[in-house]
């Protein structure tokens, strides 16, 4: 799942009801169930005799205890919902229906004698539970049932004992609560069809119901074995209201209406797959089939019909075949399903990669060609490629456990660039992605926040510690990982070893060991001598990275952990290169060597990890890295761009020092002098780069007198820059200029945001004038792909009717994906009363979506002037915020910009007063604001005369 991420699930009847096809079959069940629950009575907790010959209470360890593998499951489910309340008739109240009710029946085999059934169910009521004996055809008597509230474990003791190899089945009913608040089990989704007109309030509400299981929530559906490694097929039928549409991971069997409000739909069994996969959306969507057409899978894409209807799903469904078939070639194993459903739902975070039906929210999904910015199109397929990627990792080979989600999650992630690259060859993203997701996820690999890929089972037990792996560790060092295990070992042994292993546990669950093990194969069939599972396991088995230390006068190369206190040694892969030679890779297995290749020659400087394939940084002796410094600025200003030092290197170099920085293993004056070359660079990706980590100073010194200098000084280096990529559609209006390419429109968000940013005057004019042409005309001539940094740029420099311009119209703005672009813009206001208000407004849920209420506090809290205010409202508000929202993430993202004692004791008050219990979150966000008040000690003196001097010279 794209963390975003989630899942869901169905039910059955009994015996009897599995053999009927009839439609009287189908009402006959349901008047069966409505009779059974209405004399609902739940069963007292037993008293259990002292001694008994089977184990009675839950298993250890919060795990299920294995001695019953399920095979198959029979499920049917009705969501009482209604699609649209003002359509309701011959009801006594208008308010939403939010129950669901349903059965299921689970065939198992048992395979070690017990007397006990243990399953999964959370937050059910169970009407009815029958056990039977299969191979008899008898019943079992029910002694006694309960339920464990810490475990989720719903206890049956029987009157019989299962004999190992014996096949049974349990049957429950059940009924339940859809969620309105959080986007897990079943819940429900709202959005606005129709798009009123100025000034009205017209737009009708419609309800979907849909659902996220991933990782532990099928049981809040029905009762279930809801563990990855105890796969089952599922026959699913849903009961569903009259004039919606039932979807499910298979294509419908039958569909028949059965009174005046019902109709049932009924899906073909799925896969062999594990619960968290499983899958519903009832809804009123509409569809467009992908075109191209897959040779034999049909891909839909299903969304609101007034988006389908503005064709905001044409472009997802121009890709969706090509990538499906592009992943069957790459693995050589055919998708085993005739159909694939991509779902928009409104409130979804990220996506889910469910078997067969992958949800999404609406910015993962859809894109406006009049208004969404065409960079959206790289969010549209990065998802694309990392849920379909997931339909042979994690959904065909599932991890045995969650402790090493990465199997999952990591592959998913790597693979997506390749299938990104395969639809759209000219983004060329692979470089940029490589070495922004090395920096961003070495920031988290030396904290507290870190854990190991591969996690010790027994730490990762409960829901909260497998919502845990879900991480940037998982999914991007675990890519990160894998690509550098490529660069080793070849990209042509690593695909082959990797589809043995994906054909070896298909439809099966597998460890990191068994990838090793065929990995090992391919290496052995290539005539290869690396040794996979101990080079890898030194990556996997522990936190941190190494940071590689190379003196070019001596050749010695040493290795040192990130972690402090911390003396593993990894097996680390260097690619060097020099001038004039690129000697070939080469293992460092211990703490330190001597190198003679990688001693300097008549002054040549060394350059290593070429194409940033390893995951770790360097650092250089002193003359080194001067060396590798005046390179850049030589390169670049003699010879504009001349490749001496590759492209992705240049962004590496840049992303290195500022990390080596933060670790004070090198001054962060080196950092700074390694921006020096920006003034005259034109390439995206060392800008990208040098931008982000610049972030931080920001971060830290907006608040001080570092802070003009600082800006001085990036007004110095961008103004080239902003000036290259100006284009008469950024300084005039109804201009034609030829579309720019992928990588040309991210330079030019990144030069006009940070000259603007930077209060380039040139900039800020342009800005103000294309809004204000806005305000006047009502008309917007503002280039999509700027729209978002414009209108930042002209509300911060603006003041109320620029605000409140912006404000009327997001009211009117019904796509999620347009109001993403306004909500942010309008925490960029410098006026306090504003942003106040602005943050108030979230509150209401009348004029703002719940979901959007994070992303409100952290527009202003990223503003200088608007930090204080967004804390201050989060510690004043927390109480009355739904549930949905994330408050020990809010105060994580917002304190990352604290560099005070007295913010640091806030926030420690905060997470006691509003009793903050995600202690891993908050000890993170602790450990940071710690970092930032010990790094702005040591370094604000040097940072400000340093600022001083380049701004003035």
């Amino acid at each position: 799942m794209s963390k975003g991420f989630y899942i869901s699930k169905g039910l059955g009847i009994g015996a009897v009801i599995l053999t009927l096809s009839a439609i009287a079959g189908v009402v006959t069940m349901i008047i069966m169930y409505r009779v059974e629950i209405s004399g609902m009575n739940p069963t007292a907790r037993p008293t259990f005799a002292p001694t008994t010959p089977f184990p009675t209470g839950p298993p250890p360890k919060m795990r299920l205890p294995g001695d019953l593998v399920p095979e198959s499951y029979t499920l049917f489910l009705q969501p009482h919902f209604y699609t649209r309340i003002e359509d309701v008739v011959n009801v006594t109240s208008p308010n939403q229906t939010l129950t669901f009710t349903g059965n299921s029946t689970v065939n198992f085999r048992c395979v070690r004698m017990t007397k006990t059934i243990f399953i999964h169910s959370k937050n059910l009521s169970l009407t009815d539970v029958r056990v039977m004996n299969r191979d008899a055809n008898e019943p079992i008597d029910v002694l006694e049932q309960y339920h464990h509230d810490v475990t989720d474990f719903f206890e049956i003791q029987l009157g019989d004992v299962l004999e190992q190899e014996g096949n049974y089945s349990l049957f429950t009913a059940f009924q339940g609560e859809m969620k309105e608040e959080e986007s897990v089990g079943l819940y429900i989704s709202k959005y606005k069809e129709g798009v009123p007109a100025y000034g009205d309030d017209a737009a009708a509400d419609r309800y979907v119901a849909a659902s996220q299981f991933q990782a532990t929530h099928a049981r809040e559906v029905f009762p279930c074995f809801d563990e990855p490694a105890l796969k089952a097929t599922f026959l699913v039928t849903v009961i569903h209201r009259r004039g919606t549409l039932a979807l499910g991971n298979s294509e419908m069997s039958d569909n028949r209406v059965i009174d005046e409000e019902w109709q049932v739909t009924s899906l073909h069994p799925t896969r062999k797959m594990s619960t968290y996969l499983l899958a519903f959306v009832v809804s009123e969507f509409e569809s467009v089939t992908s075109t191209p057409t897959h040779k034999r899978v049909k891909s839909n894409i299903y969304a609101r019909p007034a988006a389908i209807k503005a064709g905001h799903a044409d472009y997802a469904a121009s890709i969706a075949g090509k990538m499906l078939e592009y992943f069957e070639g790459r693995f050589e194993i055919d998708f085993p399903q005739r159909k694939i459903d991509h779902v928009a739902v409104a409130d979804m975070p990220g996506a889910m990669e469910n078997w067969g039906l992958i949800i999404y929210g609406e910015l993962a999904l859809l894109f406006d060609q009049e208004k969404s910015s065409s960079l959206h199109k790289e969010t549209i397929t990065n998802y694309f490629g990392h849920e379909l990627a997931h339909q042979w990792f994690g959904n065909l080979v599932t991890c045995n456990w969650w402790n090493e989600l990465w199997l999952n999650e990591g592959f998913a992630s790597y693979m997506t660039f390749f299938a990104v690259d395969n639809v759209e060859p000219s983004w060329n993203i692979k470089d940029v992605w490589a070495v922004s997701a090395l920096d961003d996820v070495l920031d988290w690999d030396s904290t507290n926040a870190s854990h190991a890929l591969n996690a010790s089972m027994d730490s990762i037990q409960t829901p909260d510690q497998i919502d845990q792996m879900f991480s940037m560790i998982s999914y991007t060092k675990g890519a990160l990982v894998l690509r550098m295990l490529a660069d080793l070992l070849t990209q042509g042994t690593f695909d082959k070893g990797v589809n043995m292993y994906l054909k070896a546990f298909q439809y099966q669950t597998a460890t990191s060991a068994d990838l090793w093990h065929y990995l090992q194969k391919a290496v052995v069939e290539d005539g290869g001598h690396t040794k996979v599972a101990e080079v890898m396991d030194s990556w996997t088995n522990q936190i941190g990275y190494p940071i590689i230390t190379i003196n070019t006068t001596s050749g010695e190369v040493c290795q040192k952990s990130s972690v402090e206190d911390s003396d593993v040694v990894w097996h680390v892969p260097i690619r060097f290169g020099s001038q004039t030679s690129a000697p070939p890779l080469f293992m460092l297995t211990s703490d330190t060597v001597i190198k003679d290749e990688l001693i300097s020659k008549d002054g040549e400087w060394i350059l290593a990890n070429i194409n940033v394939a390893g995951y770790y940084k360097v650092n250089y002796n002193p003359e080194n890295w001067d060396l590798l410094l005046a390179q850049l600025e030589r390169n670049l200003t003699a010879l504009f761009c001349l490749q001496v030092i590759p492209l992705i290197n240049r962004g590496q170099l840049v992303g290195d020092t500022f990390n080596l920085a933060k670790k004070k293993v090198v001054n962060v004056t080196l950092a700074l002098n390694a921006t020096r070359f920006l003034r005259n660079e034109r390439e995206y990706l060392p800008w990208k780069t040098a931008v982000t980590n610049l972030r931080y100073f920001k971060k830290m010194f907006d608040r001080s007198e570092v802070y003009g200098p600082m800006q001085a000084y990036l007004r110095k280096q961008v103004k080239g820059l902003y000036y290259h990529v100006q284009r008469n559609d950024t300084d005039c209006l109804n201009c034609t200029v030829p579309p720019l390419n992928l990588p040309e429109q991210h330079l030019q968000i990144t030069a006009i945001e940070t000259a603007c940013g930077s209060e380039l005057p040139e900039c800020v004019e342009m800005a103000t004038n294309q809004f204000k042409d806005w305000m006047t005309t009502s008309i917007n001539r503002i280039d999509t792909d700027l729209r978002s940094t414009i209108y930042c740029h002209a509300v911060a420099a603006g003041g109320e009717a620029e605000w409140e311009f912006l404000w009327k119209r997001f009211q009117n703005i019904t796509e999620i994906l347009e109001q993403e672009v306004y909500l942010s813009a309008l925490g960029c206001t410098r006026k306090v009363w504003l942003l106040n208000r602005f943050l108030e407004y979230s509150l209401d849920t009348e004029m703002i979506r719940k979901l959007a209420i994070h992303d409100i506090v952290m527009s202003v809290a990223k503003n200088e002037a608007g930090l204080a205010l967004a804390w201050n409202f989060i510690r004043a508000r927390y109480s009355e915020m739904p549930e949905n929202v994330c408050l020990h993430c809010l105060v994580a993202e917002v304190s990352s910009s604290f560099s005070t004692e007295f913010e640091l004791y806030e926030v420690k008050q905060f997470q006691t007063e509003a009793n903050i219990t995600d202690g891993r979150y908050m000890e993170v966000a602790l450990e940071l604001v710690e970092a930032n008040i010990a790094w702005v000690k040591e370094n604000k003196q040097t940072v400000l005369e340093w600022f001083q001097k380049e701004s003035a010279s």
